[in-house]
């Protein structure tokens, strides 16, 4: 079976959601690091390694907002990430996998190091490992559209980062016609995304209590 990788965020995309609480992040990091919350960290980790496809959508975004709250995440900047994109780069995905991997130990609810992964085991045809992490994948998506509509200043959808805010506005189809405006908000970024009179409000979070 042949696994197509570009059809990837179109295949994300077409899952929705009727309702979309508010996100309250200082509830959610709470709620992360009690061993008494059903939303444990370790809890939620352990079932989205063993049967992501099991987890719900509020579990879902726990574990992608969660991501604020660790330790150490892995960013751009970091050496090993740039080794793995340079790897990337070079189509060496062999090499790509094995230093993937590690960064996936680490921090295995980013969307970078799980796209890069995909890409790898697409091109070594390595259907069930991408299957696998496309399930994590989708989970983490499904959970950051949760967060809002977009549709005003007030319900806006909430990224992690710039690279997670790119990842949503193809998953929700957004080209290059639509026009950035942003202006600062409390805790974030706000950036409005225009074509005609269509608006889409996405806040890039900036978590400093």
């Amino acid at each position: 079976m042949k696994y197509h990788f570009f059809l990837l965020l179109i295949f994300v995309s077409v899952f929705g959601f009727s309702q979309k609480p508010k996100t309250d992040l200082k509830t959610i990091e709470k709620d992360l690091k009690s061993d008494k919350s059903a939303y444990n960290y370790e809890k939620l980790i352990f079932k989205y390694k063993a049967y992501p496809r099991s987890l719900d959508t509020i579990e879902a975004r726990y574990l992608y907002y969660g991501r604020n709250f660790i330790k150490n995440p892995v960013i751009t900047t970091d050496p090993d990430f740039k080794s793995l994109t340079e790897a990337f780069k070079a189509n060496n995905f062999q090499d790509c996998i094995r230093q993937g991997k590690i960064l996936y130990d680490k921090d295995p609810t980013n969307l970078d190091i799980l796209l890069i992964l995909l890409k790898a085991y697409d091109y070594q045809k390595d259907g069930d490992n991408f299957m696998y992490h496309l399930s994590q994948f989708r989970v983490l998506t499904d959970g950051m559209k949760s967060s809002g509509d977009g549709k005003t200043e007030k319900t806006p959808y909430l990224v992690n980062s710039v690279g997670d805010e790119y990842i949503l506005l193809n998953i929700l189809n957004l080209g290059q016609d639509y026009t950035r405006g942003s202006k600062s908000v409390r805790d974030g970024i706000l950036d409005i995304w225009e074509k005609d009179n269509n608006k889409v409000y996405i806040k890039v979070l900036y978590i400093d209590y």
